[in-house]
């Protein structure tokens, strides 16, 4: 039924009960499994995460990237890996509650559409109000350039269909633009408000400078990509082939 993805980068003390509130949130729901990307971290993420799967009984497969190459390149990594159709991510600082996991889940599978994207909106963000004012600057600037029609970009917290992830263009940042990509293939995407809560141990791996240049960097080329994508429009298909195997 769902994988959950999970991109970690030394978040030893926050992942275990991470893993533990996705446990409660969907044991008793759905089948599911649990994908830790150990993004080069320094610590004990890699083997924390997999303890807490035996000591719970629950169904965890850890990836160690020799080293670290981005929050969205681990996500790629954890989805090439994931066994069931729909794929959920989840940021590892424990910011994003599982506790909405299954809302988003109920909301997937009512809609029709092969190609869509459910994401969360942090409405109430438990963050400084420097990091909420660049946030909802960035926020704003993507949305005039690129329509994604999307309050909170960069939620960590998103359900998509795993081949549709799949099928997206992959680059440094692209998570922050999952809306925007799944339109440009011409897919559904719709926005479902979420908890948002305190940061309890370690530090944002992100800064005003890093957030602030590659946003602008990303959106620019985001313009290019969408203007160039075309989405067919099938009208029929025939085949001549009357044989009966």
């Amino acid at each position: 039924m769902l994988s959950v993805v999970l991109p970690a980068k030394d978040e030893a003390e926050n992942i275990g009960h991470l893993i533990e509130e996705i446990h409660t949130s969907l044991a008793d729901l759905y089948p599911f499994e649990i994908i830790v990307v150990d993004d080069g971290c320094s610590d004990s993420t890699f083997e924390t995460a997999l303890e807490t799967g035996r000591t719970l009984g629950c169904d965890v497969k850890a990836i160690k990237h020799a080293y670290s190459v981005g929050q969205s390149t681990a996500i790629v990594s954890g989805v090439l890996q994931a066994k069931y159709t729909l794929m959920a991510t989840l940021d590892a600082d424990g910011q994003n509650d599982p506790a909405d996991l299954p809302k988003l889940v109920e909301r997937a599978q009512q809609i029709e559409a092969a190609n869509f994207c459910v994401i969360g909106y942090r409405k109430n963000r438990k963050d400084t109000p420097w990091k909420r004012f660049q946030s909802r600057f960035a926020n704003k600037f993507r949305d005039a350039i690129l329509h994604d029609g999307v309050p909170d970009t960069g939620c960590g917290l998103k359900v998509v269909p795993t081949a549709t992830y799949l099928r997206l263009p992959h680059f440094n940042h692209m998570h922050r633009y999952i809306p925007a990509l799944v339109k440009r293939m011409g897919g559904e995407v719709q926005v479902h408000e979420v908890n948002h809560r305190d940061r309890e141990h370690g530090l944002s791996k992100y800064t005003a400078w890093n957030r602030a240049w590659v946003g602008i960097v990303d959106v620019l080329g985001m313009m290019w990509l969408i203007r160039r994508g075309k989405v067919p429009m099938v009208n029929e298909i025939q085949t001549s082939n009357t044989s009966d195997d």
